[in-house]
């Protein structure tokens, strides 16, 4: 039995869900976002709380169940709150801006990086060592956030590279002479 499904999401004020034939549309004050809702489960509005329930007892089913509910939450909490992933730039010379829209990373190549922002994602960069990738949705903002981190990871000799804000980098020795 799933542990995440059995319990409803539950709607804040100022959002509203909306159910039409095999799709589920969240509306929020951070915009809109649609989930096609799969046929090994059934999704219900009841005032405040989206219920979702198997149609039957097979592995799929329950699979289902639990991460259509989880989905379900995700949109919810995206259009009504927002999700943030933040990233620290560690090394010298390595630093971040923002120019319209378009986000410019100096990670110690020999060019700039230059990421383009998509629609739905906003990124600041409040000190040059700093980013903050927000958005609704909340896939979209992990990915953005993990491109980023791609261009240079930290390494685990000094640490250098961008790494998400909570991440511990496991740090080695250097050579011993």
């Amino acid at each position: 039995m799933s542990r995440v499904g059995k319990y409803p999401v539950t709607i804040p004020a100022g959002v509203s869900v909306a159910l039409d034939g095999g799709q589920i549309a969240v509306k929020g004050k951070l915009g809109t976002s649609s989930l096609p809702v799969r046929d090994d489960v059934a999704v219900s509005v009841e005032g405040n709380l989206v219920w979702v329930k198997p149609l039957s007892e097979n592995k799929r089913a329950r699979m289902m169940w639990g991460t259509t509910r989880a989905l379900i939450n995700n949109m919810v909490k995206g259009v009504s709150e927002g999700f943030t992933v933040n990233l620290e730039i560690n090394g010298v010379g390595y630093r971040a801006a923002v120019t319209g829209k378009v986000l410019n990373l100096q990670l110690g190549y020999s060019h700039d990086i230059n990421v383009p922002i998509p629609d739905g994602i906003t990124i600041k960069c409040d000190k040059p060592t700093s980013i903050s990738v927000s958005g609704a949705d909340r896939q979209r903002v992990g990915q953005i956030a993990s491109e980023i981190r791609a261009f240079r990871g930290p390494e685990p000799y000094k640490g250098k590279g961008v790494k998400y804000v909570h991440e511990t980098i496991l740090r080695k020795e250097g050579k011993k002479k």
